[in-house]
C-alpha cells in the first residue's frame, strides 16, 4: 500500500456524453492580428456548466472569454457570460466586440442591431460593415460615480502605482466610475508619466476591496497620433489581469467622466473621441467612444471597435475535474 494515499481525491463528474464546442480566437479594437485586446469566444456554449465556462476561459488565457448563449426569452436576441482566468465578471468591451464579430462572421449576419443580456444587464449592440470587416458599438449601463477617493486612500493608490504624487492631475479627481464594470479613473499628467509605470500588482490587489474597484485605469489627455485624444492603461490583478490591452470597460467610464467633470468641450448633445491603449504590452489598439450628453450630464456611452479573428477550433468536453 502506497504510503501516501489520497486523503480527498478529487471527483471526477461524468456528463452524458462528450461535447463539442466551437472556440474562436479574435483580436479586438484593431484590424492588425497579434495586436489588440485577445478574447477567446465560445460560440453556442448551451449545456456548458459555471465550472466548465471558468476552466475554458482560464485554459485559453486571456484577459476574458465570451461565452455565447440563447436567449433566456423574447425580450433580447442573445446572452454572453464573461469569465477572466479566475473569476465571472459582469461586462467585457472588447469581448463583446470579439463575440459579435465571431457570430456575425459565422452567421453570415447583414448590418443590424440587437439586445444583448449579460451580467450588467439589457444592452444595445450594432454591428454594422460586412464580412471580413465588421465593426461592432456596445452601448453601456447609465454612468454612476461614487465619490472621490479620500486623500488618504488615494495616497494608498498612489504609492501601490508606484506613481509619483506630482504626476496626478490636479483637475482629475481619483473616483470609481462604473458603465456595467466599475474602474477607478486615474488622470495622469503626461503620457510619458503613464507609459513609465510599474506598479506593485500585490498592493493593488489589497487595496481594491477598499476602493470598490478591481481595476484602475488610468489616462493621460495626451497621445503619439493627432486624431487620439487619450492614452490609456488599465491593471486589474484582482481577477487575473496585471495589465489590459485595450480596456471598453474602461473607456466609456472615461468618457463619461471626462463630460462629467468638464474636462472637454462638447455640443451639448455629444462627445466624441479616440483613443488607444496597449502600448506597453506590445498590443496597441484602438477605441472609439461617444457620450450621450444632456443638461451637461452624460447619459449613456456607446463604444465601437474592429476585431480580426485570429483562428478557430473544437473543444471537447467529456468528464471533468473538480
Amino acid at each position: 500500500m502506497s504510503r501516501f494515499p489520497l486523503a480527498f481525491p478529487p471527483r471526477l463528474t461524468p456528463p452524458p456524453a462528450t461535447r463539442r464546442y466551437e472556440v474562436w480566437q479574435v483580436d479586438s479594437f484593431t484590424s492588425v492580428p497579434f495586436t489588440g485586446n485577445p478574447a477567446g469566444v465560445v460560440l453556442d456554449a448551451a449545456g456548458m456548466t459555471d465550472h466548465e465556462m471558468q476552466l475554458v476561459a482560464r485554459e485559453l488565457n486571456n484577459p476574458e472569454t465570451a461565452f455565447v448563449l440563447p436567449p433566456d426569452d423574447a425580450s433580447h436576441d442573445v446572452k454572453i457570460r464573461y469569465f477572466t482566468p479566475i473569476t465571472e465578471v459582469p461586462l467585457c468591451g472588447h469581448a463583446t466586440i470579439a463575440a459579435h464579430v465571431a457570430r456575425a462572421t459565422k452567421l453570415g449576419l447583414a448590418p443590424c442591431s440587437l439586445l444583448q443580456r449579460c451580467g450588467a444587464g439589457d444592452l444595445p449592440v450594432g454591428i454594422g460593415g460586412r464580412a471580413g470587416a465588421y465593426r461592432v458599438t456596445l452601448t453601456q449601463a447609465e454612468p454612476t460615480f461614487a465619490p472621490p477617493l479620500t486623500t488618504r486612500a488615494t495616497q494608498q493608490v498612489l504609492r501601490a502605482l508606484r506613481l509619483p504624487s506630482a504626476a496626478l492631475r490636479s483637475d482629475c479627481p481619483v473616483q470609481v466610475v462604473s458603465t456595467g464594470h466599475a474602474k477607478l479613473m486615474i488622470g495622469v499628467e503626461t503620457r510619458a508619466a503613464l507609459m513609465a509605470l510599474r506598479p506593485d500588482a500585490a498592493a493593488l490587489v489589497k487595496l481594491s476591496p477598499d476602493v470598490g474597484a478591481n481595476g484602475y485605469f488610468l489616462f493621460a489627455l495626451e497621445s503619439e497620433a493627432p486624431d487620439e485624444l487619450s492614452t490609456c492603461r488599465m491593471f486589474a490583478p484582482a481577477i487575473g489581469i496585471d495589465e489590459d490591452p485595450v480596456t471598453g470597460n474602461g473607456h466609456g467610464p472615461l468618457g463619461a467622466y471626462l463630460v462629467h467633470h468638464r474636462l472637454v468641450q462638447h455640443d451639448g448633445r455629444a462627445f466624441r473621441f479616440r483613443s488607444s491603449q496597449g502600448h506597453c504590452v506590445g498590443r496597441r489598439g484602438r477605441v472609439d467612444v461617444s457620450v450621450d450628453i444632456r443638461d451637461d450630464r452624460p447619459l449613456r456611452t456607446h463604444i465601437s471597435g474592429d476585431a480580426v479573428p485570429v483562428f478557430k477550433t473544437t473543444i471537447e468536453l467529456g468528464a471533468v475535474w473538480r
